[in-house]
C-alpha cells in the first residue's frame, strides 16, 4: 500500500516533466511550465469567481507576483504558429501567404529596378573603360559600397586629384544631352 502510494506520485512527476520537456516546439523549462500551470489553473479559478476574463493585476495578486511577470508569463506560455498553418475553410492558402515582406519590393518596383540599371549600363558603357569604372567605385555601383577618392586611386595607382579630375570629366560627358535624355524619363517621367 505505501509503495504504490509512493510510487504514483513519481510516476505522474515523471510524466508530467516528459511532455514538459516534449510537447512544445520551443522548449521551456519544467520550472516555467509549473509556474504556467499554476498561473492557468488560477486565471480558471478566477473566471469562475469573477464572471469574466481576470485582468493581469488580478491574476498577480492572486499569485502574488508582479503584473509585469504575469505579462512575461503569459508572453512565455504563448505556442507558436506555424507559417504554413492553412487559413480559412479552403486549405488552399497558408498563413505565410499573408505576411508581407516590407523590405521587399513589388514586381512593378523590381521591374524599374532593372530598366534604371540597364540604362544606366548602357549610358556607362558609353564611357572609357577607366571612366565607368571611377564612377561605378565612386557611387557604389559595383558593390553597393561608395569609395573615396584616395581608395578609387589606389585601385589605379594614381593620385586621389587625378581621380578627381576622371570623376569630374566623366560626369561632364553624362550631361550631354544624348546620354542625359536616357535617364531623365525616370526621374520626370517620359516627356
Amino acid at each position: 500500500y505505501k509503495f504504490s502510494t509512493y510510487a504514483t506520485w513519481w510516476i505522474r512527476q515523471a510524466i508530467t516533466r516528459a511532455v514538459a520537456d516534449q510537447a512544445r516546439t520551443i522548449r521551456i523549462p519544467v520550472h516555467m511550465v509549473e509556474t504556467i500551470n499554476k498561473m492557468i489553473r488560477i486565471q480558471r479559478q478566477l473566471v469562475q469567481e469573477l464572471g469574466r476574463e481576470p485582468s493581469v493585476e488580478e491574476i498577480a495578486d492572486k499569485m502574488g507576483i508582479t503584473p509585469e511577470k504575469v505579462q512575461n508569463i503569459q508572453r512565455i506560455a504563448k505556442e507558436p504558429i506555424s507559417l504554413e498553418a492553412h487559413v480559412g475553410e479552403e486549405e488552399d492558402s497558408s498563413l505565410g501567404d499573408f505576411i508581407s515582406d516590407p523590405n521587399a519590393l513589388t514586381p512593378h518596383e523590381y521591374m524599374l529596378k532593372e530598366m534604371v540599371n540597364q540604362t544606366l549600363d548602357e549610358v556607362l558603357e558609353t564611357l572609357t573603360d577607366r571612366e565607368e569604372k571611377v564612377l561605378r567605385l565612386r557611387y557604389g555601383l559595383f558593390d553597393g559600397k561608395n569609395h573615396t577618392l584616395e581608395e578609387v586611386g589606389r585601385e589605379f595607382g594614381v593620385t586621389r586629384e587625378r581621380i578627381r579630375q576622371i570623376e569630374a570629366k566623366a560626369l561632364r560627358k553624362l550631361r550631354s544631352p544624348s546620354r542625359q535624355n536616357k535617364l531623365r524619363e525616370f526621374y520626370y517621367g517620359k516627356k
